[in-house]
């Protein structure tokens, strides 16, 4: 199989226009993604993860959001591209699984309906009964039970895991290059989650698709990722391996999340570790390193100065951070290890 460049992301900023100031949502953000491969997402609620990935798909409204950079998918920047360009990539090349399966289904239509919508948009030379058969078939790869019969269900006939994969089922129905799975674990309860995430892995495996895969669950990075990203107040601040991030993290960002990991070792006793303080306002961002208000390691340095990602340790990992090397390493091997 091909292990070429599907997705590539250079420099992307969003900023949003609001009445109470501009946002800085995104700020700086580049990535490559080869196909067959699952890059992770993670971060805290407000760190630019959504945004980016409604970046890649072209939905930040462009009067109230100015978008910069280049979001290069097979070759088009989509940026850049004139709406009608949009449209094709959007569901043949690129596509979205979006948080909350049950609102992004329409009640009023069938799930078979819904499906079939999403070919005919990309095949309307198709007929109505062959998309349906496609229809079909689609359903049996996400393994809804007695699809003959459940295609002309509509979505609060399902539960939640089985909205999941209709969800799944639009998004693959063309058989995109890229999967943008947001939150797709979501609300469901852990045996579910695991389910959803071995469809995704098995689909993955038989289209050679690559994921980007947006998450606040490192248990779910750990479980399907390959890569990660870890954002905080709309940058990356790390960016490694997932092996490395588990063995040798290099922020004091990705330690609190670590940290905040209930280990199977551990007694059960005691409070949860949790990172001090809130997020940062995406309209007035501290100065320095958005993360020194709530670091414990923050120097003079950190609140005056913007930390550049360079590379850190032993497995090539890069991220934005004044600590000197050795203590980097030190420190985050440290918490690794518990």
């Amino acid at each position: 199989m091909s292990n070429e460049v599907v997705l590539s992301v250079k420099n992307l900023s969003v900023v949003f226009h609001t009445p109470d100031g501009d946002v800085a949502a995104v700020s700086n953000v580049s990535f490559d993604l080869h196909s067959g491969e699952t890059l992770g997402i993670v971060g805290e609620s407000g760190s630019g993860k959504s945004v980016t990935a409604s970046s890649i798909m072209r939905l930040n409204n462009s009067i109230t959001a100015t978008t910069t950079g280049s979001i290069l998918i097979s070759g088009v920047d989509i940026l850049t591209a004139d709406e009608s360009e949009v449209r094709r990539i959007r569901g043949s090349e690129v596509a979205m699984i979006f948080q909350d399966p049950l609102s992004a289904l329409n009640p009023y239509y069938t799930v078979g309906k819904q499906i079939a919508e999403a070919y005919l948009v990309h095949h309307p030379q198709v007929s109505k009964t062959d998309a349906r058969a496609v229809t079909l078939e689609m359903l049996k790869k996400v393994g809804i039970p007695n699809p003959e019969k459940r295609i002309d269900e509509f979505p609060h006939q399902f539960s939640g895991g089985m909205r999941q994969r209709i969800v799944i089922a639009i998004a693959l129905i063309n058989n995109p290059k890229v999967l943008i799975a947001d939150e797709p674990t979501t609300a469901l309860d852990v045996t579910v989650q695991a389910q959803i995430l071995d469809l995704m892995k098995d689909l993955q495996a038989e289209f050679n698709m690559a994921i980007v895969l947006i998450t606040h669950d490192l248990g779910v990075i750990a479980e399907a990722a390959k890569e990660v990203l870890v954002m905080y107040g709309g940058r990356v601040v790390e960016q490694s391996t997932v092996d490395a991030l588990f063995s040798e993290p290099t922020h004091p960002y990705a330690w609190g999340l670590l940290g905040a990991v209930n280990s199977l070792s551990s007694s059960g006793r005691g409070a949860l570790a949790t990172i001090a303080g809130s997020p940062p306002s995406l309209i007035a961002l501290p100065r320095g390193c958005s993360f020194n208000p709530r670091c414990t390691f923050a120097s003079e340095i950190c609140r005056s100065e913007v930390p550049v990602l360079r590379t850190v340790g032993t497995q090539g990992s890069v991220a934005a951070c004044h600590l000197p090397d050795n203590e980097i390493l030190t420190i985050g091997r440290e918490v690794a290890s518990r």
